[in-house]
Formats: C-alpha cells, sequence, structure tokens
C-alpha cells in the first residue's frame, strides 16, 4: 500500500475533552505508523503546549504549530527546514491598541515558545502556559520588540463579535482571524495567509506524499483548509457544522474514538 501523510489536530480531535490520547487512537496511530504512513501533528497550540503529545505518539515527523505560522521538525531539524512566518511587529502593536480599547480581559503575544501576557495569571492565561512563567508581563507595547508568531485575544464575551469586525475591517489584508471553541471565546491571530494546509503541502512535499493520499482530522474552524485540503478530509462527528460541510468522510466524536474508528475501517486493522 502506498504511504498515507495522516494529520491529527489535537483538541476536540486526537485529544478527548479531558486533554488525554485514548489507548485505542494511540495504537491506531502506531498500527499505522508500522504500515508505513507517516502521521503529523497540526495544531493551533505552540510547540510547548503539543510536545508531551508528539513524545506521547513516539512521532519523528515535523509539527504544523500554530495554525501553520511555524513548521518544524523537533528531533531532526536538519532533515527539513524550519519555517517560521510571524506577523509584522507594527501591525500586532496596532492591533493591542485596538484591544486595550475594549478592555479585553487579556492578551498573549506568542514568539516561537516565548510569550508575553497583558495580565498576569487573569482569564485564559492559566490554562494555556502549561507552568511556564511568561518572558514578561504588563505594556505589550513596550514589551513587543520581535515580530510575533501570533496573538491570543481574549475579550469579554459580549465584545467577541464586534472586535472580531473591527479587526477584520482594519487589517483583513494582512491577518487570518479564528475563533477557538467552547469554554473559550479567545481570538487567534496569526500572518495573512497561514493556515494549517499550508504547513501539510510543506511537509507532504518533503515526503514525496501526493495530495491524494493525505488524510486530515478536525473538528473546528481552523481545520478548514486542512480538510478542503486533504484527499481525505475527516470531520469528526462533534465538529462545527461549516467543517461537515467541507469534509467528505465523518467518524465519530473525540471522546469515542473517531481517529481510531475511521483509520481501522480505511487501513482495514484492529486495534480494539
Amino acid at each position: 500500500m502506498d504511504s498515507h501523510l495522516i494529520a491529527v489536530d489535537l483538541d476536540g480531535t486526537l485529544l478527548t475533552d479531558n486533554k488525554t490520547i485514548s489507548a485505542r487512537n494511540r495504537a491506531a496511530l502506531f498500527k499505522a505508523r508500522e504500515a508505513g504512513h507517516k502521521v503529523v501533528i497540526a495544531t493551533g497550540r505552540p510547540y510547548r503546549a503539543s510536545k508531551d503529545y508528539y513524545q506521547q505518539l513516539a512521532l519523528d515527523s515535523p509539527i504544523v504549530n500554530f495554525n501553520g505560522a511555524f513548521i518544524h521538525h523537533p528531533i531532526a531539524p536538519e532533515t527539513f527546514h524550519t519555517i517560521h512566518t510571524p506577523l509584522e511587529k507594527e501591525v500586532a502593536k496596532t492591533i493591542i491598541e485596538t484591544c486595550e480599547t475594549f478592555r479585553v480581559k487579556n492578551i498573549m503575544v506568542e514568539v516561537i515558545d516565548d510569550y508575553y501576557l497583558r495580565y498576569l495569571n487573569k482569564g485564559f492565561a492559566d490554562a494555556f502556559t502549561l507552568n511556564q512563567s511568561p518572558s514578561d508581563y504588563g505594556n505589550l507595547h513596550r514589551l513587543l520588540t520581535k515580530d510575533p508568531t501570533s496573538l491570543l485575544i481574549h475579550p469579554e464575551d459580549h465584545h467577541h463579535s464586534e472586535l472580531r469586525d473591527l479587526l477584520s475591517d482594519a487589517h483583513a489584508e494582512v491577518i487570518e482571524q479564528r475563533s477557538w471553541g467552547a469554554p473559550w471565546n479567545v481570538i487567534e491571530i496569526v500572518k495573512s495567509g497561514l493556515n494549517k494546509a499550508i504547513g501539510l503541502q510543506k511537509i507532504a512535499k518533503h515526503y514525496q506524499i501526493p495530495q491524494q493520499q493525505i488524510i486530515a482530522f478536525g473538528d473546528e474552524d481552523n481545520d478548514l483548509e486542512m480538510l478542503e485540503y486533504a484527499g481525505y478530509g475527516v470531520a469528526m462527528d462533534n465538529a462545527i457544522d461549516e467543517l461537515k460541510g467541507v469534509s467528505n468522510y465523518q467518524t465519530d466524536t473525540n471522546e469515542k474514538d473517531g481517529i481510531a474508528v475511521f483509520l481501522e475501517d480505511f487501513f482495514n486493522f484492529q486495534t480494539k
């Protein structure tokens, strides 16, 4: 059988709701790798927040972080050219100023695996810092000295749509923005033109695997381009309706081993 590239989103897809990889999903991905297929993680998370899952799967492949803004090989960087496509610093500072007028709950500025916070231990910060202290916090306009990989903005719930519309009107040509799913109404911003499909395209070329032999799993709006690009775009049963609309396959939920259910049927093996 020809090698396939299997791309898995993390939250709401590979991970259960308590942020673990089930034994069945892990076994299915191991089985696929034993059969000669490549497994990659494609996530909006930074590498520091996906490293543990990369290691649990014993992967030896490049990884897509920040929805395509950072693509690298964690264990063999000499074999794959690292691609970092940050947002322009001045654009980021203008966005931060806009957010300040909305008195958002918090802002996180990511520069690869370093991060800066507007407020320490407030809003979403505790959930996504993984016990790693920020490089600094406070006045982000002053602290930001490099082009950032991404911005995470946590507005008041009643300002979420208004702020998204305002940022889109002002910066549509230079940014991509996504909304995270529950329980966090977080807006994520990266440079325009970036998405997970861009990362998959680079990795598929590296492994010389054609587009029609890419299998991609996802559940949220940051998976849209990836599922459209893949030969087999697989939406989880818990996915948003828009994603189900662009997928050509659906599988069970993240709580019911949806990735394993699909792979066992597709490759005709059992891991139960």
